[in-house]
């Protein structure tokens, strides 16, 4: 196995995970701001999950970086990013000055729902806790 091939599954998990991590540290340290934020779209118990958001993006982002539980990590993240999409991404359903934006940040996490489903599929990688010692 090349060089290329050992190191690209790292780099993308890392790149894909980073923006859990720091979405999750924000959340922790600006919790009230979070919960504001989801009361705002009218869901119960916004305190509960504000902690919830924040927990499964810093422990998913993490687990996602190490390697350790790869395929289960991106599936709790996939759904988490695919719940985000649809409920504070809602471009078909905000005033048009806002539409481009958020029709934006839908996208983005569609490509990063992508990218997820593929270490759902293939796992970690060969530099992951997981990967076996040949």
């Amino acid at each position: 196995m090349g060089t290329c091939e050992r190191i690209a599954p790292l780099a993308g998990r890392i790149l894909l995970a980073l923006i859990f991590v720091m979405s999750g540290l924000n959340k922790f340290t600006g919790l009230a701001g979070t919960a504001g934020y989801i009361a705002s779209k009218g869901l119960p118990m916004p305190q509960v999950l504000a902690i919830a958001a924040a927990v499964v993006e810093l422990v998913g982002g993490v687990l996602l970086i190490v390697g350790w539980k790869a395929r289960w990590a991106a599936l709790a993240l996939f759904v988490f990013t695919a719940i985000a999409a649809l409920l504070f991404h809602n471009f078909w359903a905000v005033p048009p000055e806002q539409t481009q934006n958020q029709m934006i940040h839908f996208m983005k996490n569609l490509a990063i729902m992508g990218g997820l489903l593929y270490v759902v599929a293939y796992g970690g990688g060969p530099l992951s806790c997981e990967c076996k010692r040949q």
